[in-house]
């Protein structure tokens, strides 16, 4: 009679760590504490679904002190980056500024990461630019498309989506993008006009118009950019406060770190002084923003269709019109916004829940495109920002918001002096270090295979943004799945030959393993600690190639099989199928020495604890 007992599932499973003090008691055994108990659940349930609940009971005077400081710091930098990025995007620079408050808001609420700013981006930008033909309407209904796919996303937890796209495709991307949009920049750096926004067009009309170069934009941006860089080396050399210091020292240090931090607003407000002089005198040799919408965008839904000229596009057409940016988006904004969050929680010692973080940018865009918003992500640059002004949790996107809308409410007269210039000098500025110099070196160090979905990411998003992340993707795939049907075996030589697959045995791989035994010809051992399960394809093939050695008379044993990759070949029954515990007794049979028989497919013959784990 076989043995019938099974063992329990806590016998076989790690011992779990309880998430809450009432999980620890154990299982309440009066309505009153199942209430209670019920209760508690529910309430954490709120609290992963709502994260500000968990910090909000604790929040003292000093986080709102250091709050304050962060929220008014990134706001000072999101304001004229907003501006500059919506030139990127192709748009009029008020909607630079619609698209940099609702994150602040929304991540209050859903935020994971204490760090993490949302709002417009250089990438983003970029790819608004190219799938939304600079048409406002576009660029808002791609928001609200691009916020459901993401929620979508975050509600079936299918964050796991954004593992396929590996870290060589994410620099070949990052690094195009850097040259993309800051070459894009060379034109208003410049003064030049009249300058087509496809790249390649774009570098041959830059270079056959640079003797019309506006000396005075010339001069402003190329200051811009110093002043900017000067700064920017000031705020990285600083010392770190001491509370030794003098309060004089202090002081000076307090006023030397807010000008570096707000570095951008500084020196574009500076700009728009001299611009503004000169426009006073009667003469400006600078191109000005020129004249901005005023006061907060109105309330109403996006844009499902839109009046042209040629008439009436419909929803329909405009999705169709924007194509691939509808997976490309959503993806991007998503890949930006996690890895950023990752980085500083990895950095300060925290985590962050990825989708959780789907569903904060997934509703960011999808409200955000109520109040005529294109398509935002988590920003490195005003992230750092947030983080080296000691920010103590997502509150201070409060303050960022609010400096935001009282922009538009109250400066918006004053925007029109920006020159172009100035904005051009800090996107080229803030996209620089997107270029990765090191990478190519790092990676051919380490493993030269992972330039190709680098390059081929690199130089195929110049062409086409979407043609670039496919292909770049593609290549990482095709190499993944080579490491998979071409596994190695490592092959030891000796008395008995044994054969070691040093990964996961899968059904590409089949074949490959079947002509490394047969290449042998000599009887052997296969070593399966490292495979931790297999499909039908292995097993019938494992099963064809018993049937073959049998024929020519050579003995093939199996060591180290895990239980579920034993399971599935006692359940297939192979004719030949031999399995031994530890590799020496079946080097010992196979040499036809005095030692253990082998386990046959009989649950019998298979050692007791074998058994439990099998019928477990």
């Amino acid at each position: 009679m076989r043995d019938q007992r099974r063992i329990r599932g806590p016998a076989l499973r790690p011992t779990l760590v309880m998430s809450s003090p009432v999980d620890a008691l154990g299982q309440a055994s009066s309505p009153g504490c199942n209430m209670a108990l019920s209760t508690c659940c529910s309430f954490s349930a709120w609290q992963r679904r709502l994260p500000f609940l968990a910090w909000l009971p604790a929040y003292s005077l000093q986080w709102l002190k250091m709050d304050c400081i962060a929220g008014l710091s990134v706001g000072l930098t999101v304001i004229p980056q907003a501006l500059a990025y919506a030139e990127v995007a192709g748009l009029p620079p008020q909607y630079g500024l619609y698209s940099a408050f609702m994150g602040c808001f929304v991540y209050f609420f859903l935020g994971t990461s204490r760090d993490l700013t949302l709002g417009p981006t250089a990438i983003m930008s970029l790819l608004v630019s190219f799938y939304t033909f600079h048409e406002p309407a576009y660029a808002v209904l791609l928001a609200f498309l691009s916020g459901c796919i993401q929620l979508a996303m975050g509600f079936l937890r299918l964050g796991l989506l954004l593992d396929f796209i590996s870290c060589p495709v994410i620099k070949g991307f990052t690094s195009a993008a850097a040259i993309t949009i800051g070459f894009g920049q060379i034109k208003n750096l410049l003064g030049l006009q009249n300058i087509p926004r496809q790249f390649f067009l774009q570098v041959y009309h830059t270079f056959l118009n640079i003797g019309e170069t506006r000396l005075g934009d010339a001069v402003l941006g190329l200051v811009c950019m110093v002043l900017l860089l000067a700064l920017k080396l000031m705020r990285d050399h600083m010392p770190p406060a001491h509370p030794e210091m003098p309060p004089g020292v202090q002081l000076s240090r307090g006023l030397v770190w807010t000008s570096t931090t707000a570095r951008n607003a500084l020196v574009v407000s500076s700009a728009a002084l001299v611009a503004y002089s000169f426009e006073v005198t009667g003469y400006q040799p600078f191109l000005l923003t020129g004249e901005i919408a005023r006061g907060l965008p109105p309330l109403q839904a996006p844009p499902f269709s839109v009046t042209t000229a040629n008439g009436t596009v419909s929803f329909t057409e405009m999705v169709q019109d924007m194509g691939a940016g509808l997976a490309v988006v959503p993806l991007m904004g998503l890949l930006e916004s996690i890895s950023v969050a990752k980085a500083f929680a990895s950095q300060n010692s925290y985590r962050v829940d990825a989708n959780q973080e789907l569903l904060a940018i997934g509703l960011t865009n999808t409200l955000g495109s109520l109040l005529s918003s294109y398509p935002v992500t988590g920003s490195f640059g005003r992230t750092a920002v947030n983080a080296q002004s000691g920010v103590c949790t997502p509150a201070g996107g409060l303050v960022t918001g609010a400096l935001v809308l009282l922009s538009l409410d109250y400066l918006t007269s004053l925007f029109y002096y920006i020159p172009k210039a100035a904005l051009a000098a800090v996107i080229i500025m803030a996209v620089a270090p997107l270029f990765d110099t090191k990478i190519f070196g790092m990676l051919w160090q380490v493993k030269r295979l992972d330039l190709l979905p680098l390059c081929a990411t690199f130089l195929l998003c110049f062409w086409e943004v979407q043609y670039g992340i496919l292909a770049g993707t593609l290549v990482s795939v095709l190499l993944l799945l080579h490491s998979v049907a071409r596994p190695k075996i490592q092959v030891s030589e000796g008395p008995v030959l044994v054969l070691q697959p040093t990964s996961g045995l899968h059904f590409p791989a089949t074949e490959a393993l079947r002509d490394s035994v047969l290449s042998q010809a000599l009887g052997g051992v296969l070593e399966c600690s490292h495979i931790c399960s297999i499909d039908y394809t292995v097993v019938l093939g494992l099963g064809e190639l018993l049937e073959d050695l049998r024929k020519q008379g050579i003995s093939l044993a199996f060591v180290g099989l895990q239980v579920p990759v034993l399971r599935a070949l006692l359940a297939a029954d192979l004719k030949g199928f031999q399995y031994f515990s530890t590799l020496e007794e079946a080097e010992k049979y196979l040499r036809q020495e005095p030692g253990p028989e082998p386990y046959n497919i009989c649950e019998d013959c298979v050692p007791e604890h074998k058994v439990a784990l099998l019928k477990a």
